[in-house]
């Protein structure tokens, strides 16, 4: 296994948390439909119906699953799986964020012929040790107290702002939530936009 510590970077918790829910929907995607490709919009959705009672799941927005889907990559990589988070793209494009076709259509024939049901202990064991990585200095919140530190930002940076969808919005919410400051936050979206955004 490569360093998770090198594998990090910049995930939160909730990156973690979330991305083993993603794991879990694309592994049984993998299986059920052989290496089909998946949108991001409908690989959450398969994700809640897998796991209907997970409130951060229930958050999660497209424009956030990059994250996400780099820590699965990072745990394919760590232990010399084929890239199961490349079943995952852009509705409008149905190709993932970047990469080669050729090397993309080759990658998902690999993926669906691993059993994913195998990995799962050691995506776990992964998730541990990535998780020891997290800085300290990200504490999750709560819901309101992130939605309150949003809009002070949102009121003074206004600007900055104008281009922020709801979507966007959740996903600042949920990354205030797992520790970072709106500035941080708001980069982050903005800087996924392009790659991971997707209207449901």
């Amino acid at each position: 296994m490569t360093s998770a510590i090198a594998a990090n970077t910049g995930f939160t918790l909730n990156d973690i948390d979330i991305g083993l829910r993603v794991f879990d929907a694309l592994a049984h995607h993998a299986h059920a439909m052989h290496g089909a490709p998946i949108t991001y919009t409908d690989l959450l959705t398969l994700a809640r119906k897998l796991q209907p009672k997970d409130a951060a799941l229930g958050r999660a927005v497209p424009v956030g699953i990059g994250m996400k889907l780099r820590f699965v990559s990072g745990f394919c990589a760590a232990y010399g799986h084929p890239d199961l988070a490349c079943l995952a793209v852009n509705r409008a494009t149905m190709r993932p964020a970047t990469g080669d076709a050729d090397a993309w259509e080759a990658e998902c024939h690999a993926v669906a012929a691993v059993d994913w049901s195998a990995a799962r202990p050691t995506i776990t064991t992964y998730a541990d040790t990535v998780r020891a990585t997290v800085p300290a200095r990200l504490k999750p919140r709560k819901e309101r107290p992130a939605d309150v530190a949003w809009y002070a930002y949102f009121c003074s940076h206004r600007s900055a702002c104008d281009k922020v969808t709801q979507h966007d919005k959740q996903e600042i919410i949920n990354l205030i939530m797992a520790g970072l400051d709106p500035d941080t936050s708001l980069r982050r979206v903005l800087a996924a936009k392009a790659d991971f955004s997707e209207e449901p």
